[in-house]
């Protein structure tokens, strides 16, 4: 089966697009730590290389990629949400 995010680790929250996803589809995204599949309904499109939300977050929880937090919710983000600047705050500038 083809993925169409990557994702990390397994708890982290959010996945990387590899290619462009148009809303509304369910894609599947590899979990390179264990080569496990997820699954997730993607809410809004998500260009090449932005991410997208595997579980629904709180507004100001951290988000995790990598298994490390690599910034804060702005509000609530769904699961299939795209995740970027106009709902998030990296870490660094926290």
């Amino acid at each position: 089966m083809e993925h169409s995010i990557l994702i990390h680790k397994p708890e982290d929250h959010v996945g990387v697009a590899v290619r462009d996803i148009d809303s509304g589809e369910t894609v599947v995204g590899l979990i390179t730590e264990n080569n496990d599949l997820y699954e997730v309904k993607v809410i809004h499109k998500i260009p090449l290389g932005h991410k997208v939300a595997l579980k629904s977050v709180s507004d100001g929880e951290p988000i995790l990629i990598y298994g490390s937090n690599c910034g804060l919710a702005l509000d609530a983000i769904s699961k299939g949400e795209h995740v970027h600047v106009h709902n998030m705050v990296s870490a660094r500038w926290k």
